[in-house]
């Protein structure tokens, strides 16, 4: 299973994050999105190491 990381725009770390929290910010930052789809898509993204941006809040992989 992937981990996930995420950073708000305002902060300095990355902070590892479990997939219902990652499910709670996807609903923060998109309320008018399916927070489950959007979250498969941030997931297939950074397996492929990529960094996904959704509003203020920035997904990777790794925290480095």
């Amino acid at each position: 299973m992937t981990e996930i990381y995420t950073q708000y725009t305002y902060e300095k770390k990355w902070q590892k994050t479990s997939e219902k929290e990652a499910l709670r910010i996807i609903a923060e930052e998109m309320p008018e999105t399916d927070a489950e789809s959007t979250l498969k898509y941030i997931l297939s993204q950074i397996e492929k190491g990529k960094t996904v941006t959704l509003g203020e809040c920035r997904f990777r992989s790794t925290a480095a």
